[in-house]
């Protein structure tokens, strides 16, 4: 079984974190491409731009929020969500990263858990 790991952009980048995922639709403010150290940025994979500006980080909107970003995720054909899916099928380790100053509250948070329960 895969372990799928979490970790705020903003954190120093391990080994041991296995491919680094971005998934959010926008890039971290204040990091520079070249020091992010990441495998790939899955844009295609964070939630759409209506769902993301309705939710604006607002914990009170949480179960809602994950019941939508659910919904996305079924429907999502993208080549990302392949590219997501071909990581998770090849590796024994990735690490989705997130721009999110909440780390509990996030589409990262809501990724992995969907990844989890879609197995």
């Amino acid at each position: 079984m895969i372990e799928i790991r979490l970790k705020r952009a903003y954190e120093e980048p391990a080994r041991s974190d296995g491919p680094r995922l971005l998934v959010d639709r926008l890039w971290p403010r204040g990091i520079a491409k070249k020091d992010a150290k990441l495998s790939d940025w899955l844009k295609e994979v964070a939630p759409s731009e209506e769902l993301r500006v309705w939710y604006d980080h607002d914990p009170e909107k949480w179960d809602e929020f994950r019941k939508r970003y659910g919904w996305e995720l079924d429907a999502n054909k993208t080549e990302d969500f392949r590219k997501l899916k071909n990581h998770i099928r090849d590796q024994k380790r990735i690490t989705l990263v997130y721009g999110a100053k909440d780390e509990v509250h996030n589409n990262a948070v809501a990724l992995k858990d969907f990844l989890q329960r879609e197995k």
